[in-house]
């Protein structure tokens, strides 16, 4: 591999560092443990590993004069948006800087007629979708946690209405980013097509922060559908709802989201949120278009359903119950910890074609059964990605390693499959050594260089997608 600076704590250059950005900016940057422990911590099942110390930058200037500090001392970066990442990405392994864009989070420009918005890279999706209201469009891309728009971008995130919308990979115009020497780039203009060069914003999207830092994005936007509706189907087995999802893709059904949730998990979520779904293989799909539309495609998947043997197929066009229907699957990750108050969740996510889904997931669940883990599984099944969480006893000595080695199991089951070992997750910590496994050592090798030529000091996010 492309050798790079070694994965070692450079203690004398943070501290020279941190003095002179002290000098600089008082008491705006922060060292209160609090803060940094929090700064390392995600909801990921990695240990916390926190910075030095935390900045939050105003404006893109400033964090041109961050980089240029960090880079002249030798001093990690790693940018953070609201610590929703599930594989460590914020994590800092080697201390230095935790840059949280908290306070850059201002939408900059709509335009209504293009379709387009430019934004600061802390807004979170809620909040531009409320800026967004009047005008009759609204931001697609929903991981279900309110994340910031700068990183999703950065780990390439997906969500619910994927199936219809696309993801972060598709929705991303242009970014301006600063990069390691603290030169300010802007990757495209807000065209919806460009043969201009390299293909610089899709490079950055998803990179994970080891590449530049993003401080502005320029975003598709989609028209609010006239009518929507929401459904719940029931399925006797996983393999029935998998080929129902496999049966409604071929026949061009435009649903918007297909979300699937295994007996376990409806459980989890009936308990949660109050519900009273059938505690069965469970389908969850929402419907986007036209009031004729909407009832043409909830009918037609009606009818795909009852091919497949469902238990039982429900729709609706009422607002409130879809909201409701919705949030309780936002809030699946707590339901499904509730089941055991006190454990651990080891959560992780692989994506397959969408043909080997049942598969995937029946051998996920029979190993989770024979390893005595209790593993509720959901996931986004329209384009082929689900979600395990290992819920694991703390006091339990060899619990952790049963975890470990069943999440090692997915990924390398995944792979074997024609898939990924992360459809939306991103590698971070978590999967570093899966990288090189499913797209082979020469592809990690251009990584690589890649990552040595734009940061040759190795201070954008160390440790991340691939050691050294």
């Amino acid at each position: 591999m492309t050798d790079q600076t070694p994965l070692r704590r450079n203690a004398a250059g943070i501290a020279t560092a941190l003095d002179v950005l002290r000098q600089k900016f008082g008491a705006r940057l922060q060292t209160g443990a609090a803060l940094r422990e929090q700064h390392g911590h995600t909801t990921t099942w990695l240990p916390n590993q926190p910075p030095d110390a935390v900045f939050l930058p105003r404006e893109t200037a400033e964090v041109q004069e961050v980089l240029r500090i960090c880079t002249a001392y030798g001093m990690p970066l790693v940018p953070f948006g609201t610590g929703t990442s599930l594989e460590g990405h914020v994590n800092a392994p080697l201390g230095g800087l935790s840059l949280d864009f908290a306070e850059m989070n201002q939408v900059l420009a709509i335009h209504p007629e293009d379709m387009d918005c430019v934004v600061q890279p802390g807004i979170s999706r809620k909040a531009l979708n409320e800026e967004l209201r009047a005008t009759g469009l609204f931001f697609p891309v929903d991981p279900g946690a309110d994340a910031s728009l700068g990183g999703m971008a950065a780990t390439r995130a997906s969500g619910t209405n994927a199936v219809r919308y696309g993801t972060m990979r598709d929705v991303v115009l242009a970014l301006e980013a600063v990069t390691a020497d603290g030169r300010v780039i802007r990757t495209a203009k807000r065209a919806r097509k460009t043969s201009a060069g390299y293909d610089l914003t899709r490079l950055l999207v998803g990179s994970e922060g080891t590449l530049g830092v993003i401080t502005e994005l320029t975003l598709k936007l989609s028209g609010i559908p006239e009518a929507v509706a929401g459904a719940t189907c029931s399925f006797a087995s996983v393999e029935a709802a998998c080929a129902a999802v496999i049966a409604t893709i071929q026949y061009g059904v435009p649903v918007a989201r297909i979300e699937f949730l295994d007996a376990l998990s409806v459980r989890s979520i009936n308990a949660y949120s109050k519900l009273s779904l059938p505690e069965a293989p469970l389908l969850l799909l929402e419907f986007h278009g036209s009031e004729a539309g909407v009832a043409e495609q909830s009918e037609t998947f009606g009818e795909i359903a009852a091919d497949h043997g469902a238990l039982a197929f429900d729709w609706t066009s009422d607002a409130e119950a879809r909201a409701k229907m919705w949030q309780a699957r936002h809030d699946a990750y707590w339901a499904m910890r509730a089941l055991r108050p006190g454990f651990d969740a080891f959560v992780t996510d692989v994506c397959v074609p969408v043909s080997r889904l049942a598969e995937a997931v029946s051998a996920a669940a029979e190993r989770a059964e024979a390893d005595g883990i209790i593993a509720p599984t959901l996931g986004h099944v329209g384009d082929g990605n689900f979600h395990v969480a290992l819920l694991i006893d703390p006091e339990d000595p060899g619990g952790r390693a049963r975890a470990e080695s069943y999440i090692g199991w997915l990924n390398d089951l995944a792979i074997s499959l024609d898939g990924t070992c992360t459809g939306e997750h991103g590698i971070g910590q978590g999967k570093v050594k899966y990288l090189a496994r499913e797209l082979g050592a020469d592809t990690v090798d251009v990584m690589a260089a890649l990552k040595s030529a734009m940061d040759p000091d190795n201070i954008l996010n160390p440790g991340k997608l691939f050691q050294g």
